[in-house]
């Protein structure tokens, strides 16, 4: 690795701060050939302190191995501002070697494993905007905090386990988004929904089949499915604010079958060798409700629970069905004002970034730090932001475009500068 990055610094140097950026680049690199796998992150954590360190910035980490970083203040009458990135990287603890496209525009491995871009991107360019305002003594700022955490990828453990009530900045921004120019506004929480068909009278699918007091659990699961929502059912110019997904039915004689398939191998054995010689008693289909609008949610699940009220009126005496619903991440909406949209379109105005404002239809950190207060008993402001382009996130295909990540560094001094009003 260190050939390519020597190789990388035989780049033109005339343009700009071209030296400094290639410094961003090498920082980069430095993180991601740390194996950093989810709950195993401390290695790059000790990087990372003593990065901080270097720069006399002031830096910790709690019980829980998250690493902290903080600048005072030095104009006590602005907003301090945050940002969040998380540590641990998609892949295993084998090595990391990283590799430069012909042209030095792209950065990816050797094809073997990630690249950890998702978040060490991220990582970098928070460490990048530290060290740009630690050496800018003329600044007035109201004051920086950091934070990286661990497992986002796998359990979102290390964000559970932030020292929210530490922290003093409203507005955070997760520097967690895979193009550079995204920020994302509000983000859909998850609910699992369980439908559970139960009728009072079973069966011989022959012998019985004429007793219209016997009602078959697998028609009925139909029936219902057909009479709710599918799909998409609340959006606007940010993208699919709410929605309703079925991910599963299963129903009738497929309880007592044993298996050593998976996927659609284990569907098709279960098809094959389910009884169908009964009328059902039971069934049941599981779903996904996604939003980013708690009222919107609300509205759906009304409409289920009147559907099913409804259903249960037709059937009974013959069926019932239940619903419940149980919320797994609660949703990161939208904050009531647009201080950091405007704070960002200025940014993105004067280094030529598009700034891309939506909604998306997914988990992240935005959604914890959301439903969390600061120090001051304040709710937090959390956007997802892009400050690099990232492509094939999550696979041995994963590349870092050089120039996005040189522009990201830019567009994030200038949100700073921004936000504190000195541009």
């Amino acid at each position: 690795m260190e050939e390519q990055i020597k190789d990388f610094l035989k780049r033109d140097k005339l343009k700009g701060n071209k030296i400094k950026m290639e410094s961003l680049i090498c920082l980069f690199c430095t993180l991601a050939q740390i194996p950093s796998p989810s709950l195993q992150e401390q290695a790059v954590a000790e990087k990372i302190v003593k990065t901080f360190q270097e720069l006399c910035i002031d830096t910790y980490q709690d019980s829980y191995g998250n690493v902290y970083a903080k600048i005072p203040a030095t104009d006590e009458t602005k907003q301090p501002l945050m940002l969040s990135a998380h540590m641990d990287v998609v892949g295993d603890a084998s090595p990391v070697k990283i590799v430069f496209s012909k042209d030095k525009k792209i950065i990816e491995t050797d094809k073997k494993r990630t690249l950890g871009a998702d978040d060490k991107a991220g990582v970098t360019q928070a460490i990048w905007l530290a060290k740009t305002i630690k050496e800018d003594s003329e600044l007035k700022h109201g004051g920086l905090e950091i934070v990286f955490t661990r497992d986002e990828e796998q359990g979102m453990s290390g964000i559970n386990n932030v020292e929210f009530n530490k922290l003093n900045s409203q507005y955070i921004l997760v520097l967690d988004s895979d193009k550079l120019g995204k920020l994302e506004v509000s983000g859909a929480g998850y609910t699992k929904m369980l439908l559970a068909v139960k009728t009072y009278k079973g069966g011989h699918s022959g012998m019985d089949i004429q007793d219209k007091s016997r009602v078959n659990a697998v028609n009925l699961i139909s029936e219902i499915i057909t009479k709710l929502p599918s799909g998409v059912y609340k959006k606007d110019r940010t993208g699919t604010i709410t929605s309703l997904n079925a991910g599963a039915i299963v129903a009738g004689g497929v309880k007592n079958i044993a298996s050593d398939k998976s996927g659609a191998a284990y569907s098709y054995e279960l098809a094959q060798n389910a009884m169908d010689n009964i009328i059902n008693t039971d069934a049941y289909a599981v779903y996904s409700i996604r939003s980013s609008d708690v009222a919107a949610e609300q509205k759906l699940c009304n409409e289920i629970i009147k559907t099913i009220e409804k259903f249960n009126k037709k059937y009974k005496g013959l069926a019932e069905v239940n619903v419940t619903f149980k919320t797994h991440l609660k949703p990161f909406e939208r904050a009531n004002d647009n201080t950091m949209i405007e704070v960002a379109q200025n940014a993105a105005n004067k280094c030529g970034v598009k700034l891309q404002v939506s909604s998306f239809h997914a988990g992240a950190e935005t959604h914890v730090y959301a439903n969390k207060k600061n120090s001051k008993g304040q709710q937090f402001k959390p956007y997802l932001a892009g400050v690099a382009d990232i492509y094939n996130m999550h696979s041995p295909d994963e590349k870092l475009d050089v120039a996005s990540m040189e522009k990201g560094a830019e567009f994030l001094k200038n949100i700073f500068y921004q936000f504190n009003g000195a541009l």
